[in-house]
């Protein structure tokens, strides 16, 4: 039976997505509003914060003020002091951008918090559906706004400066001005309030888990330096930095890295990070090759550094300029002396860092192993205490015994984002995250999603897996089946070397697509390698950035069609797979021809599997995968009865 004739709208309220925290290493959650936390998710009252906002814009005669997400390094997951948006909003997802004027504030975020967004504005902000028809942009939004020559501000830090140009024009067609405004407004209003800035020590990465030295990895940007006739490379984004230097930090939850910039030029390489962060140990890996200046003078530094430089070639025909990454903030763009001086190119550490030499590539399967005997392990309790036992768990308790047993594996250093434990109607909220209190008891008779992932000094993990621990409906059996064959598809398809994942986004979505369904996120994000969960320049989805950048043997992205029901349930099934060459009969146009490898390692829901919508391939290749996951995995449960029953029930063949 088609499952478009089960499913219905429905407008039904889901539950609250709120925020845990842990004190865990690499776990301290984000916290960024100190009076958040109600439980029932009350809207926080923004009335007092945007009054005093339009104060200080009145002083500076700015008409409109704009608040995006990121911090000065355009970082997807932020500080607690930097959680800007979240402060003058109310709204603690992690995408969205905020506009105010004197007499208006809009809020701009996507498909994946539309439910979460509804519930935490109050009644001073509107909110701008992205990528719903006839809502406009939060850009088209401010736009609108500037009629009669108005003034918009906005911290010269926290945007690009190609977001910051493609906006001035924008503008300047309406009438308006745009302005960079050193000191951040926000700022301001918080006050004392605001977390100070995190002062975490930085750790070396030994070669032993990185496979290459950073003294190698600064002479591969210096031949990139010379292919490119630059001056030098400064690095903004704080993964890369960590990545180039072959250290890790603890600034950011979940996120190994620590609050630094890098230029590198091809005489010298500079480490900007405060001194305090640095141990013996750091100073001894970096040695004489990198001077280390404080994290603050980055900006006075490449002022003058740009200066000298350009000196230097006044009498050559040919201008040298810098290059920065096209996410370098505004601000640093200004410092190096502007577009005269600077060459924005989407950044050769990045599209290095996620190409994974062999040694990332072994640690990344290594530490899936680990990871799915833990995610196995707490499948299995959290079955026996529901079912067996009858206890009374919410999805806290369960968030927080998954962390319990993922501590125990080698190597662990901690989460990898706040775990998604999410029973019924909260797995259809797409990042939920419970919080002691706000959340529900999970039930056994309900869909339960569990997306979690660890960081580990070999690697980084993120997966998804969809339980039931009763007897599901025939709707969610064909919803599981359906993302099911959409994440098998993926994952065994082949490709010509060149194709991006922007177009093989369809390969995920087509056996929903058939029903007319669908999911509002992307079907896959690159992974770092004990670094940030979420990695670009490669993706799988319909965003324009994933038709830029085809995939490479070494990357390692993720897999994760899903469906979800509003006030009903949610699927999502998640693999980790890495690129590789592979094997077909004919080689059209002598193109190498690409594939993928799983390296997840946890099996899927039998309960949930509708037999009659799989082909024999599709059951041969859960077959294979299933037993897979029980030779690598078994042995961790030798003295474990209760995991290893468990686990020879979920794998064994179909």
């Amino acid at each position: 039976m088609l499952l478009s004739r089960f499913f219905r709208c429905t407008h039904a309220t889901p539950a609250v997505h709120v925020v845990r925290r842990s004190n865990t290493p690499f776990t301290r959650a984000f916290h960024a509003c100190p009076i958040r936390h109600a439980i029932d998710m009350a809207k926080v009252n923004t009335s007092e914060r945007l009054a005093e906002l339009r104060k200080l814009m009145k002083a500076r005669s700015i008409d409109v003020y704009m608040v995006p997400s990121e911090d000065s390094h355009q970082s997807e997951y932020i500080a607690p002091c930097d959680a800007r948006r979240a402060f003058i909003s109310g709204f603690t997802g992690s995408a969205g951008y905020a506009v105010v004027t004197h007499n208006k504030a809009a809020l701009s975020t996507d498909g994946r918090y539309f439910n979460q967004a509804a519930k935490q504005l109050d009644s001073n902000w509107e909110l701008l559906k992205q990528g719903l028809q006839d809502v406009p942009t939060i850009q088209e939004w401010t736009a609108d706004q500037v009629e009669g020559g108005k003034v918009v501000g906005v911290d010269p830090s926290v945007v690009t400066g190609a977001d910051a140009r493609k906006l001035a024009e924008r503008i300047k067609k309406k009438g308006g001005e745009y302005k960079a405004v050193d000191e951040n407004l926000i700022d301001l209003v918080w006050g004392g309030e605001r977390p100070a800035r995190p002062s975490e020590n930085v750790i070396v990465q030994p070669f032993k888990y990185s496979g290459k030295s950073f003294e190698d990895k600064i002479e591969d940007i210096r031949k990139e330096l010379e292919k490119k006739k630059s001056l030098g490379f400064v690095v903004s984004m704080l993964d890369e930095v960590a990545w180039l230097y072959n250290l890790r930090g603890n600034d950011i939850p979940y996120n190994p890295v620590f609050f630094s910039y890098a230029v590198v030029t091809p005489t010298t390489a500079t480490l900007y990070v405060d001194d305090s962060k640095l141990p013996t140990e750091v100073k001894e890996h970096l040695g004489d090759a990198v001077t280390i200046r404080p994290y603050d003078a980055i900006f006075e530094d490449v002022t003058a550094l740009s200066a000298e430089l350009f000196k230097t070639q006044e009498s050559s025909t040919e201008k040298k300029k810098f290059l920065t990454s096209t996410r370098a903030s505004w601000a640093l763009h200004k410092a190096l002396g502007g577009e005269d001086r600077v060459d924005e190119v989407r950044s050769p550490i990045g599209d290095a860092k996620a190409i994974k030499n062999e040694v990332e590539l072994e640690g990344m399967r290594q530490c899936h192993i680990r990871d799915g005997a833990a995610l196995s392990e707490y499948f299995a309790w959290l079955e026996d205490q529901l079912i067996n036992k009858g206890a009374t768990l919410d999805e806290v308790d369960g968030a927080d015994k998954l962390e319990t047993i993922r501590a125990k594996q080698h190597l662990f250093k901690g989460l990898s984002f706040d775990t998604i434990s999410s029973t019924g109607a909260n797995a259809a909220i797409i990042h939920y995250k419970p919080e002691k209190g706000a959340c529900s008891i999970i039930d056994p008779k309900a869909i339960y999603l569990c997306d979690s992932g660890g960081q580990y000094q070999d690697g980084t993990t993120d997966t998804t897996r969809t339980l039931h621990f009763g007897e599901p409906s025939e709707i969610e059996k064909t919803a599981y089946t359906l993302v099911l064959k959409g994440n098998i598809a993926l994952e065994r398809v082949k490709f010509p070397k060149g194709t991006t994942g922007f177009a093989l986004d369809v390969t995920a979505r087509q056996f929903l697509w058939a029903e007319g369904l669908d999911y509002r996120h992307g079907t896959g994000h690159g992974v770092g390698s004990f670094l940030n969960v979420h990695e670009g320049p490669i993706g799988i989805g319909t965003r324009v950035q994933f038709s830029e950048v085809p995939l490479s043997v070494g990357n390692v992205i993720s897999d994760e069609p899903g469906y979800y029901e509003d006030g009903k349930f949610g699927i999502r099934i998640e693999n980790m797979i890495m690129v590789k060459e592979v094997e077909t009969k004919h080689k059209f146009g002598d193109k190498p021809y690409l594939g993928f490898e799983h390296v997840t390692l946890t099996p899927h829901c039998r309960k949930l599997v509708d037999m009659s919508l799989l082909n024999e391939d599709e059951k041969n290749f859960i077959n294979s995968y299933h037993k897979e996951v029980w030779d690598k995995t078994h042995k961790f449960f030798e003295k474990d009865e209760l995991t290893t029953a468990w686990l020879k029930r979920e794998t064994a063949p179909y």
